[in-house]
């Protein structure tokens, strides 16, 4: 089983008093990078949400989007600071006698000043809180993780089949090399017979001259070494995991050698299979760096 690095996932937990929504959508990323938004009051649970995210997910740009409703009427209250009343009293007082004024505090003028009356919100429950987005937490990441198998089982499949293509490329090549060695040693051949007429024919310069155009157009490493890495990738692609890195490297490879066979290439066939192969490299690893 293979995961993508793409994938969207969604639950909303409710109960009597209480509304939790948490959203998770990600692309690929080389590491595993979370960006949570939510209100503040839920802020101190982002080093949990952060723990508890790590069982799910291993890789990729993650944002989650966390909504909270409370449905209570009497989530607020009202306090009264009576130290504080007490001391604005004492001070009224003060002033009616030191100018001989009437001192007519009333209940009412008292309570209009500063902070003598505050609404403070009621301390929140963190257990039945967290137990609340724990929930919805869960249920957003295993469906965020369902989409990602989905589409990762999707990515193994093109891959696979990309891949069998590859080794036809590299097959054609391998059985054509040999024939363009003999074909340059005859076209040879008959170019000197051509030019020196009835003159014999130095062997030895013949078999030289063949033998640096056959080490220059030699591509027998180059497969050799891409057939191993797609055999590779595709053992490793029907094992599953997170194998998004190892297969990264292994596709950097596989397009080494297909550069490197598409420049020594002198013959149009092989060029051809050569540019095909190079194209499928390159999409190859474009959809491996997609895989967590």
């Amino acid at each position: 089983m293979i995961k993508s690095m793409t994938g969207f996932g969604r639950c909303e937990v409710q109960e009597a008093e209480r509304k939790i929504t948490v959203e998770m959508k990600s692309v690929n990323h080389r590491y595993l990078d979370v960006s949570i938004k939510m209100p503040k009051k839920l802020n101190f649970f982002e080093a949990a949400i952060r723990s508890e995210l790590k069982k799910y997910i291993q890789r990729g740009k993650v944002d989650i989007f966390i909504s909270y409703e409370d449905f209570t009427e009497s989530n607020v209250c009202v306090k009264y600071n009576r130290e504080l009343a007490a001391e604005y009293l004492g001070y009224l007082n003060r002033m009616a006698e030191d100018f001989s004024l009437e001192n007519d505090v009333k209940v009412f003028g008292l309570s209009r000043y500063p902070e003598v009356f505050t609404m403070e919100e009621q301390s929140i429950d963190e257990k039945k809180l967290w137990e609340l987005l724990d929930r919805a937490l869960e249920g957003a990441a295993k469906s965020f993780v369902e989409t990602r198998i989905r589409e990762g089982e999707h990515l193994r499949d093109d891959l696979l089949e990309k891949l069998d293509g590859m080794l036809a490329h590299v097959d054609f090549i391998a059985e054509r090399s040999p024939q363009i060695v003999a074909e340059y040693r005859q076209k040879l051949e008959d170019k000197v017979k051509e030019l020196l007429a009835d003159a014999s024919i130095d062997e030895n310069r013949l078999l030289l001259e063949v033998t640096i155009f056959a080490d220059r157009v030699c591509v027998d490493e180059e497969l050799v070494r891409l057939k191993s890495h797609i055999e590779t990738t595709k053992e490793t692609l029907k094992a599953g995991g997170g194998i998004g890195r190892k297969l990264d490297f292994i596709a950097q490879e596989m397009n080494r050698e297909s550069n490197t066979i598409l420049s020594k290439s002198n013959d149009l066939e092989i060029s051809n299979h050569a540019i095909e192969l190079k194209t499928e490299s390159e999409k190859v690893r474009e959809q491996i760096q997609n895989i967590e």
